[in-house]
């Protein structure tokens, strides 16, 4: 007789960077942003985070909530989309996926 146990998957928060604004033909779009997270390898993986908060935090504690909306690409990054325009030092730095 074969016993199965299923694990709980508990929403630990992640860490991802951002990598780029998300760009149109002319300009660059600040409340678009395409984050990287490490570990996701492809967009089977990353599909698993959509429509997660992300919390981008400056050095002075302003916070800036986003949610994740859209896969980019076929190597695992996703967009997401932020309620103001991030600054251009958020390039780079990271943010927390909860």
């Amino acid at each position: 007789m074969e016993v199965h146990f299923t694990v709980a998957v508990t929403s630990m928060p992640t860490v991802g960077y951002i990598v780029h604004f998300r760009l149109g033909a002319k300009k660059q779009n600040p409340k678009q942003a395409i984050i990287e997270i490490p570990g996701v390898k492809n967009y089977k993986e990353a599909a698993k985070y959509l429509h997660k908060k992300v919390i981008w935090e400056t050095s002075t504690g302003k916070k800036f909530i986003g949610f994740i909306r859209r896969l980019h690409g076929r190597k695992g990054r996703v967009i997401a989309y932020f309620r103001r325009p991030l600054p251009g030092q958020a390039v780079g730095t990271p943010v927390t996926i909860v």
